[in-house]
């Protein structure tokens, strides 16, 4: 826990000692569900976070139990949970809706890192240098804008993504994994969801690029999945790279990137045979 501040942004913003999420992973927050909860929740005072335009970003109680909290950044709010909030009184707070998805990230990570033991770390050292040569062949230079880390893993992507000056915002679904990332410092807890990556357009905006490292091994069997999460990739993003580790999953890669209304440029790589052997560059 030592990459965590001792008191969790979420907390911060809303001006409170510590919070509790009603949701009970990340996955859920564009759940209506627990709006709904928030409408019945006993409570003697709320907070109300707001954000730039205005708009609903967060609903806070304090209940017996202290402080219960909703986020409203993947959903909309209904009139009773507002209702419920002006009935019970409290204050208003208002914050950047960006600053506020960050917070929500990293309260989410700091449960993984809480009770999710890592996986084994059987990253090779010498893969850093080789994606890092990749990225800087293919995407050049140039840093400062917002990329996708789609099936991040520990995060090996990310943490080159980042020593190139590219903003990651990472994803994955096996928290063991997102545990070991989070644990080494390759993912950081505002930056990092667990979610289906097929699902990544409920949570998240689009931005401008994303990064797909070693999708695959694709087979008859999961090629369903594989294909759902290509497209929901360049769905999100302006331009994608994505490797494999054979011409043939590039070749899919390709037709599926192409029926989204891409252009794909496919390249062969000699640094590494085996993890990123061919590079589906799309656009």
């Amino acid at each position: 826990m030592d990459n965590l501040p001792k008191r969790l942004l979420a907390a911060e913003v809303l001006d409170l000692p510590q919070v509790q999420f009603l949701e009970p992973a990340f996955s859920e927050l564009p759940d209506d569900q627990y709006t709904a909860w928030l409408e019945e929740i006993p409570a003697d005072q709320g907070r109300l976070l707001v954000d730039e335009e205005s708009d609903p970003l967060a609903l806070a109680f304090h209940t017996g139990n202290g402080w219960l909290a909703g986020s409203f950044h993947l959903r909309r709010p209904s009139a009773g949970a507002i209702t419920h909030f002006e009935e019970v009184g409290g204050d208003i707070f208002q914050e950047e809706r960006g600053l506020w998805a960050e917070a929500v990230r990293e309260y989410y990570s700091a449960e993984i890192l809480q009770s999710v033991t890592p996986t084994l770390d059987d990253l090779n050292p010498a893969r850093i240098g080789m994606v890092e040569s990749h990225l800087s062949e293919m995407w050049g230079e140039k840093g400062g804008f917002t990329c996708l880390d789609c099936c991040c893993g520990s995060g090996l992507g990310s943490l080159v993504l980042r020593k190139r000056g590219i903003h990651p915002l990472s994803c994955d679904n096996d928290p063991t994994l997102l545990s070991l990332g989070l644990s080494t410092g390759r993912l950081l807890p505002r930056e990092t969801m667990c979610i289906d990556a097929t699902r990544t357009a409920e949570y998240l905006p689009h931005v401008e690029a994303g990064l797909g490292l070693m999708f695959g091994q694709i087979n008859a069997f999961n090629q369903g999945i594989w294909q759902a999460i290509t497209a929901t990739l360049v769905e999100v993003t302006t331009r994608s790279l994505i490797t494999v580790e054979t011409r043939p999953e590039a070749d899919l890669i390709r037709g599926w990137a192409e029926e989204q209304g891409k252009t794909v440029e496919v390249r062969e790589s000699l640094r590494d045979p085996i993890y990123d052997h061919w590079v589906c560059l799309i656009g």
